[in-house]
């Protein structure tokens, strides 16, 4: 089973969950090419934290506000020994809800070519293509892969 959470984008275990995504995309990039700005404590206004039945901490998502009425989705991640068992569709399902909640109607994300979970995952939830949007535009589109979903109310 798998536990939500709020927590602050500085919280040592989104920290840590962070930590691992990026060591992974740097595996997967062959070096660090983050494209856009890197979300902080200051700019990122939601972050849940999956958990197993035991507290461990297996995931993580986070929003950052765009406009009044959009998103971004950051840091969508679960580690490799939580994979497979839907907990990624879990924390989208709650991030689009708090998304709602707050008024935002409209999600974007930025994901790259070598992640074709992450691809995989948005499209079969409901996200469809885009260019590239605020601060991503004019970054390498070579790295980035732009999607966006239209939340019901």
């Amino acid at each position: 089973m798998v536990h939500l959470s709020s927590a602050a984008w500085d919280d040592p275990v989104v920290q840590q969950l962070v930590a691992a995504q990026r060591a992974e995309l740097v595996d997967r990039y062959c070096g660090d090419q983050e494209p856009g700005i890197k979300p902080s404590a200051a700019d990122v206004a939601v972050v849940l934290v999956a958990t197993d039945d035991d507290g461990t901490a297996i995931g993580c998502g986070a929003l950052r506000p765009l406009t009044p009425d959009s998103a971004e989705i950051k840091r969508l991640y679960v580690v490799p020994q939580a994979r497979r068992r839907g907990v990624s569709r879990v924390v989208l399902a709650a991030l689009e809800a708090e998304a709602l909640h707050r008024g935002w109607t409209t999600l974007r994300l930025e994901t790259g070519p070598e992640q074709p979970e992450a691809v995989g995952l948005y499209i079969s939830a409901g996200y469809h293509p885009i260019r590239a949007f605020e601060h991503y535009v004019g970054d390498r589109d070579d790295w980035s892969l732009y999607f966006e979903r239209s939340l019901d109310r």
